[in-house]
């Protein structure tokens, strides 16, 4: 569906924005369409742009230019402006100890469209994971603002492992990680009982340090750290004494699966990530 197509890229994009406390301005395009005949061509690239296009004048941002190809598979990419104050941004560093961390959304996309493609994946399991990715970020973000946000990112491609590393090598901490507070999308655990992975997701625990995750090496769960998210949640680091009632406005708002997944326990210069049950 072109039009979900676009919704979903848009989505993914200005999570970059609001991982920044930053509020979308604009949108350059890049969109490709496989060859047809022109009728065709013209409705998809119509729907996949109008798509995005819903998405971003929710955000308040313009989609303003861009270029369309054609080329074997749909796609859509969005450059996303925004703009904060320099002294209100969020960055990735920041975390001090003490902090916890809150991961906004649960887990999964990867696996779950790796399971499609090989017709594995039930289509209640596709349907969940795509109204989650139809979400924006925007609400979780405004819920973090309210409780004083020390760093954020959005989880993305490298997966929670690879995202919530990069934090703690910006902040010069050490983290914990706990598996069984992971939240995750319904069906992940049979797909991933049954070796299903999406392709990035090798190269992602090759990038992992091989002692982070020693103390969980045979949790069923663990290939979830790796799994690469579209239109992911946000990590947030926030301080003790904020984190609970952080954590109940997101649940009783636009993030009902939002969880505390693991603290900052401190410093490390090398940014050291441990993984527990």
């Amino acid at each position: 569906d072109p039009y979900r197509f676009g919704q979903i890229a848009a989505n993914h994009a200005l999570g970059d924005l609001y991982a920044m406390n930053a509020t979308p301005h604009s949108a350059l395009a890049i969109a490709t369409v496989p060859q047809a005949a022109e009728g065709k061509v013209e409705e998809t690239l119509y729907q996949l742009l109008a798509g995005a296009q819903a998405v971003l004048r929710q955000a308040g941002a313009t989609l303003v230019g861009g270029h369309s190809a054609e080329a074997a598979e749909l796609g859509l990419g969005l450059s996303v402006t925004g703009f904060a104050r320099p002294e209100r941004l969020w960055r990735k560093g920041g975390l001090r100890p003490g902090d916890r961390l809150i991961l906004t959304r649960p887990l999964g996309t990867g696996v779950l469209f790796a399971g499609q493609m090989r017709r594995r994946a039930r289509a209640r399991w596709i349907e969940a994971a795509v109204a989650g990715m139809l979400q924006p970020a925007a609400p979780a973000a405004a819920v973090l603002r309210d409780h004083g946000v020390a760093a954020c990112t959005d989880v993305t491609g490298f997966g929670l492992f690879g995202h919530a590393r990069e934090m703690a090598v910006a902040s010069a901490v050490a983290l914990t990680l706990s598996i069984g507070r992971l939240p995750v999308l319904a069906g992940v655990r049979e797909l991933l009982a049954e070796g299903i992975a999406s392709t990035l997701a090798p190269a992602n625990a090759s990038a992992t340090p091989a002692a982070a995750t020693s103390a969980v090496a045979h949790d069923p769960l663990l290939p979830i750290l790796f799994d690469p998210q579209t239109a992911g949640g946000l990590l947030a680091g926030l301080a003790a004494d904020a984190a609970e009632d952080c954590l109940r406005a997101l649940r009783s708002g636009a993030c009902p699966d939002a969880a505390i997944i693991g603290e900052v326990i401190g410093s490390d210069s090398q940014g050291r990530v441990t993984v527990l049950p």
